[in-house]
């Protein structure tokens, strides 16, 4: 039966289960007593809720603690090994596959490296399943026990109806590639495992929100800056973030070309791509037959020598220099346009060139950007290091589980539905 507000009794104890998992799972252990005023349920709400999560094995008990004169509390907390997901991370270096449990303790994982950062879907569809393969043999888990399979990829993800996720990759050679489709055909996994496929900008957001530098915030930015860059926008109305193809934002105008195609990106100036091939157009010399992160590694070598042994590159500082000139010009537009209270920088190239380079960068910024948000904003790097991706795609049917109170979806019903069903539906209003 459903309420005045259009909620039914099932809905109540939905949302009440999932209150009670989140508060447990980001501030357990707790005992009952303590979770009637964090969660606003009554005791014997919480009571009762907590019968069932203990009943269906979510949660478990983590010792005990004195009270005023009365018995010892027993403290409960999620219970790790009650359901696993995997984290994909399809990189610009390597495809990264990992397995957690319900806490988000990595059990074991998978790399497959991209020979020159060749975007072969083929390719790309078999290093995951091999992955997905591998990393459950090692563990010992069988399909089933999975929660989902959450994916971080280049480009946009459009949720269709009949193919599932499919992906717009201009900068890697993806034409709306039906990626979801592809997986299923070609991972044996039960059609119960769903999958959670998004922008490897916004897993790496979901990380830092959950467990990273952005904890606590209610309106940040994070930066994933690799070969490319993107950004993750994260606000009240967009709580767990959305995608923006910051990258792709114009510069300069009649700039470089960026591998989208287009004039002037910011990621023709700001990515590790770019800065690779503007330090060799520069003179500089990057190693032969390198891979980017090796060749920004020589770079940054270069151009700040260790223990001050040696005589900077003059060329690789001015281009680390004008590539954090764009990327705090770049980062200044966000800061104009949201008004975030935190950017975090994330991803391999942005930890790589770590702590040197991030003062620069916020200097640009605030010199690039409205006085009174720049003065309310941090920018810090991001705090989960390479695998914060990989964290935040697993985070995805993590937080999809959570939504549905601890409960696994449900099997669609086969044959067309009940024609009382079918009335109701098209008398709700739209």
């Amino acid at each position: 039966m459903a309420g005045r507000n259009g909620r039914t009794v099932r809905d109540l104890r939905r949302a009440n289960r999932t209150v009670v998992l989140q508060r447990l799972y980001f501030d357990g252990p707790l005992s009952r007593f303590e979770l009637g005023p964090v969660t606003g349920l009554s005791s014997g709400s919480v009571s009762n809720v907590v019968s069932d999560l203990v009943a269906d094995g979510l949660l478990e008990e983590a010792g005990s603690v004195d009270s005023d004169g009365g018995r010892p509390r027993t403290l409960l907390r999620v219970a790790p090994g009650s359901g696993h997901m995997i984290g994909v991370d399809v990189g610009e270096t390597r495809v990264r596959i990992e397995l957690f449990d319900l806490t988000l303790t990595e059990l074991a994982r998978a790399e497959r490296p991209l020979e020159h950062q060749r975007y072969e879907v083929e390719v790309i569809v078999g290093h995951i399943r091999d992955g997905i393969a591998e990393v459950l043999a090692t563990a010992g888990i069988p399909p089933e026990r999975l929660l989902g399979v959450g994916i971080g990829v280049p480009g946009i993800v459009e949720h269709t109806a009949d193919r599932g996720a499919v992906v717009h990759g201009q900068t890697i050679g993806w034409p709306a590639v039906p990626l979801e489709a592809l997986l299923r055909a070609g991972i044996e996994l039960p059609e119960s495992v769903p999958y959670f496929i998004d922008n490897g900008a916004k897993t790496l957001g979901q990380a830092e929100m959950w467990f990273g530098g952005g904890r606590g915030a209610h309106n940040a930015v994070v930066v994933l800056f690799g070969s490319g860059v993107g950004a993750c926008l994260v606000t009240a109305d967009v709580e767990h973030g959305r995608a923006v193809e910051w990258g792709h934002l114009t510069v300069r105008v009649r700039g470089r070309r960026c591998r989208c195609g287009a004039l002037g990106c910011l990621e023709a100036y700001a990515g590790a791509e770019s800065l690779l091939q503007r330090w060799s157009e520069a003179g500089g010399q990057p190693p032969q037959g390198a891979d980017e992160e090796t060749a920004l590694t020589a770079m940054l070598a270069a151009a700040y020598p260790v223990d001050g042994v040696g005589t900077a590159d003059p060329v690789a500082l001015a281009v680390l220099e004008e590539t954090a000139e764009y990327l705090g010009a770049g980062l200044s537009d966000l800061i104009n346009l949201f008004q975030p209270e935190r950017i975090l920088i994330g991803g391999w190239a942005g930890l790589q060139l770590g702590a040197r380079f991030l003062p620069s960068v916020r200097r640009h910024a605030t010199a690039y950007a409205l006085r009174h948000p720049a003065e309310k904003v941090t920018v810090e790097l991001g705090r989960l290091g390479p695998d914060a991706v990989t964290v935040g795609a697993a985070i995805l049917p993590l937080a999809d589980f959570f939504s549905r109170g601890g409960r696994r979806p449900e099997p669609e019903p086969e044959g067309p539905a009940p024609a009382w069903r079918t009335a109701l539906q098209e008398r709700a209003p739209h």
